[in-house]
Parts: C-alpha cells; sequence; structure tokens
C-alpha cells in the first residue's frame, strides 16, 4: 500500500523531531566525508544540515515519497533527490556516511538490511542510524489495540507494526563483524506538547498514517471517524493534560553508530 505522506502535518512538531537528529550527527566523527546519503529524508530538513556540517560533500537525499520530495527540493534544489525504496537502495562506489533518521523502522528484514548497509561503506565509513522504539509504549499498544477491537479490524489489523525495532543487543551482534567501532544507546525524550489530543496530533503524522489511509479508502467512510474518536478517548486517559494545558509525551528512540 503506497500511503500518500504530508511534509506539512510531518512538520508540524519539527523542532521536536529534529532533536534525536541532532543528538544523532553530534556523535558522528567523519570530518572527512565525501559521499553522503540520507536515507528516508522525508522533507529534507536533516539533509540540510547533513549539507551544513558537510559542505564539501555529495549529499543525496533518497524517500519514497513524492510529496516529501517535493517539499524537499523546493527548499533545496542544490542538494540531490532521488525517489527510491530505501531497502532497495544501493550504491556504484562506497559510501564514506550513511544516514538515516526516524526512517528505517519501517523497514522489514534489518537481519540483511543493516548488514547490507556495512557493505556498501568504505572502509572508515560509517552508519549512523535514529529509529523511533516506542512501540512498548501506550501510544503505541492503544493504537494496536482499537485497530483490532472495532468493525475495521480487518481492515487494519496487518498493518499494525508492534515491534519493528529490536534490541540495542540485536543490533550489535548485527553489526560486530563487520564494525571497527560500535555505539549504540536509547534515549527517552519527554515531548511537552501543547493543544488539543496533541498525542494523536503526533501520531497522525508518522505511526498512525497508514491506518488512516486505510480507513479513507475503505467502503465504509464514517469508520475513520469512529476509530479515531476510539483512539482520541484512549489516549487522553493514558496521556492525561496537565493544570497548565500542557500534555507530557515520553518517547523513546535507539541509535547506532557503527564505524567499518
Amino acid at each position: 500500500m503506497s500511503v500518500r505522506w504530508n511534509p506539512e502535518h510531518y512538520l508540524k512538531f519539527a523542532d521536536q523531531r529534529l532533536r534525536p537528529a541532532l543528538d544523532l550527527m553530534a556523535r558522528i566523527n567523519a570530518p572527512e566525508a565525501k559521499t553522503i546519503y540520507d536515507l528516508g529524508c522525508g522533507p529534507g530538513t536533516v539533509t540540510r544540515l547533513l549539507a551544513e556540517r558537510w559542505p564539501g560533500a555529495d549529499i543525496t537525499g533518497i524517500d519514497s515519497s513524492p510529496q516529501m520530495l517535493a517539499r524537499a527540493a523546493r527548499e533545496a534544489p542544490d542538494i540531490r533527490w532521488l525517489e527510491s525504496d530505501i531497502t532497495a537502495w544501493t550504491s556504484e562506489a562506497p559510501v564514506d556516511l550513511i544516514f538515516s533518521n526516524a526512517a528505517l523502522h519501517w523497514c522489514n528484514d534489518h537481519q540483511n538490511l543493516f548488514p547490507g548497509f556495512m557493505e556498501r561503506l568504505a572502509p572508515g565509513g560509517v552508519l549512523a542510524v535514529q529509529m523511533p522504539k516506542n512501540h512498548e509504549a501506550p501510544s503505541h499498544t492503544l493504537m494496536a489495540e482499537v485497530a483490532r477491537s472495532g468493525p475495521w479490524a480487518e481492515l487494519l489489523a496487518p498493518l499494525v507494526r508492534e515491534s519493528p525495532v529490536g534490541s540495542t543487543e540485536n543490533y550489535y551482534d548485527l553489526l560486530a563483524a563487520q564494525a571497527r567501532s560500535i555505539d549504540i544507546w536509547e534515549s527517552q525524550y519527554v515531548h511537552i506538547l501543547e493543544g488539543v489530543d496533541p498525542v494523536f496530533e503526533w501520531l497522525r503524522g508518522t505511526a498512525l498514517k497508514p491506518l488512516l489511509y486505510a480507513l479513507e479508502g475503505s467502503q465504509n467512510p464514517q469508520w475513520k471517524a469512529e476509530f479515531c474518536d476510539d483512539f482520541k478517548q484512549c489516549l487522553r486517559k493514558a496521556y492525561p493534560q496537565r493544570s497548565d494545558g500542557c500534555t507530557l509525551f515520553p518517547f523513546r528512540r535507539l541509535f547506532l553508530i557503527a564505524v567499518k
């Protein structure tokens, strides 16, 4: 199923989404990187920062969403943008830096995908990845529960991704044979969100998108509104609004940096 992504809605929480990418970039030691690929570049916000960090590098942003890439190209026409499935990406020559922020959790078969990325690196090249690891939190467990509990269950249940990101030990084992050094860590960010149903709005631009897209294309148009109402009620209980009107949204992420 091809999902139409909305750059504007994704960027609604741009500051909070950017922080993990900056934290990942800060730990990369590759001053001489000349060829850089940003896998799952989205609207290109982080790709532009990569271009600033490595001004002399040949940088390519890759994404499967033409809507995201159109936005990226408008903002930075000097960067090469390529529409492609990142699981099928390959390179003609060895690469100095493969960077991916909040994208690879959408991909399956990490057992082969991550070693494949290491094979594409030049000696001394770096693989730098950040992935959301919040699928055991109420935001995602409740999403799966609501998806499976309504009349839309047959439609939505196959789209639920319960544990797409493995453990730190799993990724160490995947990379150790090919890496000279590995740095893996997890961080939990506590996002302070404002507005009505802010956790739902956050998820609407990312994890919830495939489910809503499927509901929009179903033969029961009322399902989307009913699903959203049910999910919002669950989220309000799990993430109550504080006395000042803000909502706290803890969000865990996994980071890894492997040097070949």
